[in-house]
C-alpha cells in the first residue's frame, strides 16, 4: 500500500471560554476540560476571554497559563458583556474548529469528545441541547420558554429549544 506523499496533519481545536469573575470555578473547570481535550485526536488550545473581571480571575489564569502553554488569556479592558467577549474569542481563535463553553460547568466538558466525533464526520455546527432545566429557577425556566416561543415566531429558521452557547463550530462556520 502506498504511503501519502506528506503526513496527515493533526487538526486543531480552540476552546473559547468567556469569563467574568470566575476565579472560584477555574480550579474545578480546568482539570475536567484538560482531561476531556486529552481524549480527542487534535492539537488543542484553550482561550479564556476575561470580560473585565474585578476579582482575581486574570491573575489566577496568568499563573496557570505559565505552567500550561495550551491555555491563553485575552483580557478585555472593561466589562463589555458576554456576547462581545465571545466575539473577541472567535476573532482570536485560529483553529480548524472552535468550541464555545461557559465556565460555570452547566455544560459538561466531557461532551467535547462527542462533539469532536461529529466534527470529524463533517458537521460544521454541533450544539448541545439541555435535556432538562431542573437546576434553573422557575423564573429562568419561564423566561427561557417565552424566549424560545418568541424566537420561533420571529425567525424563518427553526431554533432548537434549550440550547445555549455550548457548541463546536468549524472554521468555515466561524468565518461565515
Amino acid at each position: 500500500m502506498a504511503q501519502p506523499s506528506h503526513p496527515a496533519t493533526l487538526r486543531t481545536l480552540c476552546v473559547v471560554i468567556p469569563i467574568y469573575n470566575e476565579v472560584e470555578v477555574l480550579p474545578i473547570l480546568l482539570p475536567r476540560l484538560l482531561h476531556a481535550l486529552a481524549t480527542i485526536p487534535a492539537e488543542s488550545a484553550i482561550l479564556f476571554v476575561d470580560d473585565g473581571s474585578d476579582d482575581a480571575t486574570g491573575q489566577w489564569l496568568t499563573a496557570f497559563s505559565a505552567q500550561h502553554t495550551e491555555v491563553g488569556l485575552l483580557q478585555l479592558s472593561r466589562n463589555f458583556g458576554k456576547e462581545a467577549a465571545l466575539t473577541a474569542g472567535l476573532d482570536h481563535a485560529d483553529a480548524d474548529a472552535v468550541l464555545i463553553i461557559d465556565a460555570d460547568l452547566q455544560d459538561p466538558p466531557e461532551l467535547i469528545t462527542a462533539f469532536w466525533e461529529k466534527f470529524e464526520q463533517g458537521f460544521d455546527v454541533i450544539y448541545g441541547q439541555r435535556a432538562s432545566r431542573d437546576g434553573d429557577s422557575w423564573l429562568k425556566r419561564t423566561t427561557a420558554s417565552l424566549f424560545y416561543r418568541l424566537m420561533q415566531r420571529l425567525s424563518r429558521t427553526a431554533l432548537p429549544r434549550d440550547t445555549g452557547d455550548f457548541r463546536l463550530l468549524s472554521r468555515r462556520a466561524v468565518l461565515a
